[in-house]
Formats: C-alpha cells, sequence, structure tokens
C-alpha cells in the first residue's frame, strides 16, 4: 500500500510518500512545499494545492494521512495551518483516496509506543524503520513521514 503523509503548514507542508508492506516499509519519495512569506494567503494555498496534485498524480498513493492540529498558543498560525490543512484535504479528496487525520500524540505514539516523545525519537524511529542512513529534514519532511508511518502501523 502506498502512502502520502502530510504535516499541513502555510509556509511550509511536508509530505512523504511510502510503500507499507506486512512488515517493512520504503521510502518513494518526500520533501516539502515552500510558499514565500510575503505572499497573499490565496497563492500560497495554490502552491500547495498544485504542488501536491503533482505528487499525488505522480506516485498514486492508495491513502492519505494528515497530522492534526493540536493546540497553538498563537490564533493567527493555528488559522493559517487550518487553511492549509483545508487544502490538503481538498486535494486528498479530489484524489479519490481515504484520508485519515492522526494528532501529534497518536503519531508519536505508534512509532515509540509512547505519546509524549520527543520530536528527536520520532525522528530516529523514522530514520530506522525506513532504513535511511539520515533522518529526514527539514522536520516537517520527517513528521509528513512519521504520519504515513503511522496510518501503515494502524489500518
Amino acid at each position: 500500500m502506498k502512502i502520502i503523509g502530510i504535516d499541513p503548514g502555510t509556509g511550509i507542508t511536508g509530505f512523504g510518500v511510502i510503500e507499507a508492506g506486512k512488515d517493512s516499509y520504503r521510502l518513494i519519495d518526500a520533501g516539502v512545499i515552500r510558499t514565500p512569506a510575503n505572499s497573499p494567503l490565496p497563492a500560497r494555498l495554490d502552491t500547495i494545492f498544485q504542488h501536491l496534485e503533482e505528487i499525488i498524480a505522480e506516485h498514486g498513493p492508495d491513502a492519505m494521512a494528515v497530522e492534526k492540529i493540536f493546540f497553538s498558543q498563537n490564533v493567527t498560525t493555528a488559522i493559517s495551518v487550518s487553511h492549509a490543512r483545508g487544502v490538503v484535504l481538498l486535494v486528498g479528496q479530489r484524489a479519490g483516496m481515504p484520508i485519515s487525520e492522526y494528532t501529534p500524540l497518536q503519531i508519536k505514539q505508534a512509532l515509540t509506543g509512547y505519546g509524549r516523545a520527543e520530536k528527536s525519537q520520532v525522528q530516529q524511529m523514522v530514520k530506522t524503520m525506513l532504513k535511511l542512513k539520515e533522518t529526514p529534514k527539514p522536520d516537517d519532511c520527517a513528521d509528513a513521514i512519521a504520519a504515513a508511518i503511522c496510518h501503515a502501523m494502524t489500518v
């Protein structure tokens, strides 16, 4: 099963496409979609939309796993991320794939066995489970891959 994991953000949206077997995982593609900070919000959302459509068309994932917003002290940031999440969900819906959403706690629990694990522990598990030489960078990319692995472990 091919799964695309997404860590939504208006400035940086992380993505990771994995192939999940019975007890194995293989990284197919991963990276980030960056939008210029000085661009108007509609233009930034359009950039995210277009790039995700291209990534999905190229890799044909069977499912999408999206990281949920858990809490934000900054309401403006939370609203901005919510806009990006909406675009991500729309792209997945238009592609006709099932979409699952996971909180950071659920992702940490699935990958490390501990819901309050440090980000570095999750990143180390991503590296180990995918047999990578280095941890995927930036964090948004590693978080997206972690969401995809969490989905594979959950279904």
